[in-house]
Formats: C-alpha cells, structure tokens, sequence
C-alpha cells in the first residue's frame, strides 16, 4: 500500500494518531524494499514499483533511505527493459554484515555474511574432536576478532546467526541437546552475546538450510518443499509448507532424521532405533571409500569418481544401495505426510541421489499415491555448508529485514553508550 493512501481507521479526532500510523506504514515499506532486494540478484527501481504497488516517487524516496542506512546501492541502468528509459538498478549494500556460526563434530564453520547471502570470508576451523560449547565460544571470538580487525571502519555486524546440529529452544537460544557433541542444556546464545556483544539468534542446522533455499536456493518461489540435509552429525531437514516454515507448537518440527525407516535398525542418538540418520551415515560411506574423515569434503568426488570409471567396489556399491533404499522409505513418508512439490536433498545425501537415482527418484514417482507423488520433484542442494552458513546469517538479519532503520538506529546508540 503506498504510504500516501494510509488512512486511520476509525472515528478519531483529526490527525490523532497519524504520526505512529505513518511511521509504521514507513517501516513496512522500508522492511518490503529491503526484503526484496536482499532476496534477489538485484531488482531495478521499476521492478520494485510493480512488485510492490508503490508509485515511483514512493518507492525513490524509501531507496534513498535505504542508501543513506548502508542497506542497498545504487548501480548502472537496467539495460534490459524492452520499452521507456532504462530504471536504475539497486543491490544488497555489502557494508551491513552477519556472523554466521555452524558448529559440528569435527570443525567449526564462521564467516561475515553480507546483504543479499553475499559470503564475504568462510572460516573452517578443524577440530580434533566434537568441540565443547565453551571451546566454540572462544573459536568463534578468535576468529572473529581478526575479521573484525580486517573490516574498513564503515562496515557493521549487526548479529550473529548460529545453525546448531541439534534441538535448540527458539525462545533463548539454548541448545537443549546436539547429541553428537556430547552438548545438553547449554547456553550458546547466551555466552556468544556475552563474549562478543552482539545479539544471537540460535537454531536447529537444517531448519536454518532450508530458510537459505526459500530465500536464495532452489525453494526460491516455491510455496511447499522439504530440505533435507545429511552431514558429520547425522540427518536434518526443514519443511516449507504454504510459503512458510514450519516450526510446530514448540520449535521442533522438521526432525526428519528421526523418522523410522527400519523396524530392527541401529540404536539412534534419540533413543529409539532404525531412524533415518541411525541408517544412513556419512561415516559407512567414508569408510566404504577408505577416506579419512579430515577428507570428508572429497566423498561426493571419490564415490562419483569410482562409479564413472567402473571401479567401485562391491561393498560401495551394497553400502550405496542400502542406503538409497533406506533414504526412499523416508521420502515416501515425506511425500505422503507433507505433499511437497519439491525435495531437496543436500550434503552427503546427493551421492545416493547421484549414484543410486532410480532408488531415490522412485520413491517419489512409485512408491507413494498417485495425488501426493503428482508434480513433485528432487532437486539437490549446491555442494558445501555454504547454504548453512548463508541460512544462519538470515537468523541474524531478521530483526534488520523487519525494521531497518530502527535497528542500525539501536545498533548506533548501543556503540555510542
């Protein structure tokens, strides 16, 4: 709505009321602006008049704002417009960052994380061990200590955003159990705003995966898919249903590596047995192919690589089966209980899709009704824990996203204080 034809609503004494009503049409046009451009590969003045409904002057005077704020900038003409005067284009503004955090068994990911899912300079900080939530506290302020000491003076970390493999109480940020870290009941959020004096916004790794493929993945535009994430931890995933995510009536929905695949399977990390991520392992195929887990980065290469050259041996190929069948007794259930039109499955989980597709693809094509199965689609998620650590930034940039000008407002007053 533009802010020109904003009127109170109700009986009320003329102009009461009026300044709190613009200023809040001002902060959601501010907030819409914002979002779009983040979310985009850039969008010219002219995109975001019809995008938004806004008029052109409108919309002039909020990116002028948003320019003077650091948030977007102002770069050449959109030459692709077919008719009228080339409009100018706006971009994510790389001066406005986030520190994004994913903490695992056997390294601790941190990077800045600019406007836009922009990653500025990715950290892998390789442990020994699954690292103690005190010694990721101090890994993440080394780390970000030099970064800081790096940045040119105009530049601001408004937050930081952490992806936990693990369940993590969304009200304060606490890890309440990573299983594969040995963590329970602790205060991340809490000791990583304590030491480095930023906010902290904490959440469950694959959840905050499949926030990066609404935004800027392959569930970009698409209202109901499911992401499905395998790593050193086990599996996760996250679920986007009617253009939403979906978090349940307390924070925990999307556990799909629990789901039961096998009724006389292995012991699971969550006490029960025969879970998806108790069957399906990153380790068995590292062992499978000989690689150390200090090499787990080269897996996808090393099994794809054996298969095309015809030397994958017999227990690869019974290990790769096995799970690809186990993954597609999981997808079917997704597929009958979520009616997704989109699966996107990532990590390690793309060498069954890769290596095995006519398992894992007929899961969906086959093996569920003929409804749920309609139109839906695997897609595979980009090589890396880029995307993770993208998605742990959006957990950061939220509050800027909702209200830009207030909190760099805060953030200002807070440095001076």
């Amino acid at each position: 709505m533009d802010s020109n034809s904003s009127k109170p609503a109700g009986v009320r004494p003329a102009g009461a009321g009026l300044g709190n009503n613009r200023d809040s049409t001002r902060q959601h046009n501010l907030s819409t602006v914002l979002g779009l451009v983040h979310s985009s590969a850039g969008l010219s003045r002219a995109q975001l008049t019809r995008t938004t409904g806004l008029n052109r002057s409108t919309i002039a005077a909020l990116v002028g704002e948003l320019v003077q704020l650091g948030l977007v900038v102002e770069s050449d003409l959109d030459q692709s417009q077919q008719h009228g005067r080339p409009s100018i284009m706006i971009n994510p503004g790389p001066s406005v960052l986030a520190l994004a955090v994913n903490p695992d068994v056997d390294a601790v990911g941190v990077a800045l994380v600019a406007l836009g899912g922009n990653i500025v300079n990715p950290v892998r900080f390789h442990t020994v061990r699954a690292p103690s939530m005190p010694e990721v506290v101090n890994i993440v302020s080394a780390v970000y200590a030099g970064m800081a000491a790096a940045l040119p003076a105009h530049f601001r970390v408004v937050g930081i955003g952490v992806a936990v493999p693990g369940l993590v109480d969304p009200a304060d940020g606490t890890v309440i159990e990573a299983p594969q870290l040995g963590w329970r009941e602790q205060p991340l959020a809490a000791q990583l705003a304590k030491a480095l004096q930023l906010p902290v916004a904490c959440a469950n790794d694959a959840v905050v995966g499949a926030r990066a493929q609404a935004a800027f993945g392959a569930g970009r535009e698409v209202a109901d898919f499911v992401y499905l994430f395998g790593g050193a931890s086990g599996i996760g995933g996250g679920i986007v249903s009617g253009g939403k995510l979906m978090h349940g009536a307390t924070g925990f929905a999307g556990q799909l590596g629990h789901m039961l695949v096998r009724t006389d399977g292995a012991a699971c990390s969550c006490g029960s047995s025969g879970c998806l991520e108790a069957e399906v392992t990153r380790e068995e195929l590292l062992r499978a192919v000989q690689l150390p887990v200090d090499r787990a980065e080269d897996l996808e290469q090393s099994v794809l690589g054996l298969f095309a050259s015809g030397e994958a041996s017999a227990q690869l190929r019974e290990v790769l089966s096995r799970q690809a069948r186990l993954l597609a007794v999981g997808l079917r259930g997704v597929v009958h209980q979520v009616n997704p039109s989109l699966i996107v499955l990532g990590g390690f989980l793309r060498i069954l899709a890769e290596a095995m597709p006519d398992i894992v693809e007929g899961a969906v094509s086959l093996g569920a009704a003929r409804g749920a199965r309609e139109q839906v689609r695997i897609e595979l998620a980009p090589l890396g824990e880029s995307l993770i650590l993208v998605g742990a930034a959006e957990l950061a940039f939220a509050p800027l996203l909702a209200d830009p000008a207030g909190v760099l407002r805060a953030a200002s007053a807070d440095r001076e204080n």
